[in-house]
């Protein structure tokens, strides 16, 4: 979810589609040797995110109005049993020119989450997207600055259909949103 520099929710440098997001990236590699770190926080299917764009996105760059929309759940925090689900959601208004070329770009992304709880974390992520076959991935590796997990380590993958974006980037289509499966591992530093 790649949205543009100056909103509230979130910063970027060059927003993106479907919360999308990255050529899955192996953050928080354990040393060999090393234990491996406990995880503080997972959320499975039926995870979810959504972003849409308004107008469609062409392959030709021009400003577009963003909404994303997270949906985190069922989540297990051994640390945190109460905390089950979450969320993060926003709309950015044109901010730059944007295309479905530029869904592949990678950018980086500061939001919060809110929690079933009633806490929030603020999460700081790098994102990378690619497209393997007709599956568009999107990872989000980054850190939780401040909050519930703070100092803990991000890693949110979301996949969803290509099809969209091959034909956009073709030229021969739009791309109106892009829905992904979330996975989210929060783990311990």
């Amino acid at each position: 979810m790649r949205l543009p520099r100056g909103t509230a929710m979130l910063r970027t440098a060059c927003p993106l589609a479907a919360a999308a997001l990255l050529t899955v990236v192996t953050a928080g590699a354990t040393p060999a040797g090393a234990a491996p770190q406990p995880l503080d926080l997972t959320c499975t299917a039926p995870s979810s995110n959504v972003v849409s764009y308004s107008p469609a996105l062409t392959n030709t760059p021009s400003p577009h109005v963003l909404q994303t929309n997270t949906q985190y759940g069922p989540c297990v925090s051994p640390g945190h049993p109460g905390v089950t689900s979450g969320s993060t959601s926003g709309t950015v208004p044109p901010g730059g020119d944007i295309s479905c070329l530029t869904l592949l770009v990678p950018t980086s992304v500061t939001f919060p989450i809110t929690w079933n709880t009633g806490q929030t974390s603020t999460v700081s992520a790098n994102i990378q997207s690619s497209i393997e076959g007709v599956t568009f991935v999107v990872v989000l590796s980054g850190t939780v600055t401040s909050g519930l997990f703070a100092g803990d380590t991000y890693l949110q993958t979301n996949v969803g259909a290509a099809s969209d974006i091959l034909l956009c980037n073709a030229g021969l289509g739009s791309v109106q949103g892009v829905y992904s499966t979330v996975t989210l591992e929060i783990t311990a530093a």
